[in-house]
C-alpha cells in the first residue's frame, strides 16, 4: 500500500503540531508549509518532529502554493494557517482578511489547478471556527445555525468558510470544514487567554510574578482539548463524502471557571487578589455565549471528546510548571552589583 502524504500549513501552531504528531502515528508522510526562512519556530519544528518535510510558501502567495503542492504531492490538505488571535485581527482588519479569509480561496485554488495537472484527488480541509457563529442565533450552535460573526477575524473565517462549499459544489471537490469550538492545550500560544492563565498561575505559584490583568471574566465558551480535535479533522477527510462539521464538547464554561480550576491547581482558594480587570483586554464586540452541538459528528465520524474541561485547564497548569521550573533552573545566577 502506498503511504499517504499530507500538506499541513500552519503546522508551527498548536493544531498544526497535534495534527502531525497523530498523522505520523498513522504512518503517513507529513509535509508542512512554513512562511519565510526566519520563522522562529521552525527550529523547535524541526527538533519535536524530524521526520516532517518543511516547505516555505505564503498563504498570500499562489505561485508559492502551486509549487508546495508540487513538491509535496499531497493526497491531503489541511488548511490551518491563519492570523488567529481575534484581538489581533481589530488591530490589522486588512492583513487578518487577507490571511484567514483569502489564504483559503488561494490554498483552494493550488489544489484545484494541482489536482488538473496530476490527475490526483487531493482532499482538502479547512479550519473554521466557531467566531463564525458571533452574536449567536440559538443555542447551542449548530452547522444550519446562521452566521453572524463580531470580528474581523470571525468574518474572514465565514469568507474560507463558504468560499471552500463553493468549491466543493462549483468543482466537485472532496472539500471540508470543520467548525471547531475552542480547543486548548499546554501547546497553546501565549497570547490566548487559556494560556496566559495556565502561565499566570504557575509563575505566580512559583514566586516568579505576582499577578494577572484579563477582560471579561463572565466570557463563556465550548472549550476542549487540541488533540482530540485534530482527530475530528483526520476523519472528516477518511470520509467518501466531503462536508462540514461542528466540533464540540457540547458544555460551556466561563473564564471565572477556568480560573477556578487553575489556581485551585495550586493550592490557591481566593484567585481574586490576584486578577485585576484591565478595559483594554475587552473586545470592541463581546462573544458572550459560544457552546456547540456536535452530534452530527459524533454520529457521521463517531467522534468524542475525550479530555474534559477540568483535566484540560489541570493538563495546562502542569505543563507551564514544568516549563516555568525548568527555564528558572537553567537560567544563570543572577550577578548582584557590590
Amino acid at each position: 500500500m502506498t503511504q499517504k502524504r499530507a500538506l499541513i500549513t500552519g503546522i508551527t501552531g498548536q493544531d498544526g503540531l497535534y495534527l502531525a504528531e497523530l498523522l505520523q502515528t498513522k504512518g503517513y508522510e507529513v509535509w508542512g508549509l512554513v512562511r519565510g526562512q526566519n520563522n522562529p519556530k521552525v527550529g523547535a519544528l524541526r527538533e519535536e518532529f524530524p521526520d516532517v518535510k518543511i516547505v516555505t510558501g505564503d498563504l498570500l502567495d499562489l505561485s508559492s502554493l502551486m509549487k508546495s503542492m508540487t513538491l509535496a504531492r499531497p493526497d491531503e490538505v489541511y488548511n490551518l494557517g491563519a492570523i488567529s488571535f481575534v484581538a489581533y485581527s481589530w488591530e490589522n482588519a486588512r492583513l487578518t482578511t487577507d490571511v484567514t479569509g483569502g489564504g483559503v480561496l488561494n490554498m483552494l485554488e493550488a489544489v484545484r489547478l494541482y489536482q488538473d495537472i496530476s490527475d490526483h484527488e487531493v482532499r482538502f480541509y479547512q479550519a473554521s471556527s466557531s467566531e463564525m457563529f458571533g452574536r449567536v442565533q440559538e443555542v447551542p450552535q449548530k452547522e444550519t445555525t446562521l452566521l453572524w460573526p463580531r470580528s474581523p477575524y470571525g468574518v474572514a473565517k465565514v469568507y474560507g468558510h463558504y468560499m471552500t462549499i463553493n468549491y466543493r459544489e462549483s468543482y466537485g471537490m472532496h472539500a471540508s470544514s470543520g467548525v471547531l469550538f475552542n480547543h486548548e492545550s499546554p501547546r497553546r500560544g501565549i497570547e490566548f487567554v487559556t494560556r496566559k492563565i495556565s502561565n499566570a498561575v504557575a509563575r505566580i505559584s512559583l514566586g516568579l510574578q505576582d499577578s494577572i490583568s484579563l477582560g471579561n471574566l463572565d466570557a463563556k465558551r465550548d472549550w476542549g482539548f487540541a488533540g482530540d480535535y485534530v482527530e475530528a479533522m483526520y476523519l472528516m477527510l477518511q470520509q467518501d463524502e466531503a462536508d462540514d462539521y461542528v466540533i464540540s464538547t457540547g458544555e460551556t464554561h466561563s473564564i471565572r471557571e477556568f480560573l477556578d480550576i487553575a489556581f485551585t491547581e495550586v493550592g490557591i482558594d481566593d484567585w481574586e487578589r490576584y486578577v485585576t480587570i484591565d478595559p483594554q483586554f475587552f473586545r470592541p464586540a463581546e462573544v458572550d455565549l459560544l457552546i456547540g452541538d456536535s452530534a452530527k459528528a459524533r454520529e457521521k465520524l463517531g467522534w468524542t471528546p475525550s479530555v474534559s474541561f477540568p483535566e484540560l485547564v489541570r493538563m495546562m497548569v502542569a505543563g507551564d510548571l514544568e516549563s516555568e521550573r525548568t527555564r528558572a533552573q537553567s537560567a544563570p545566577p543572577a550577578v548582584h552589583a557590590r
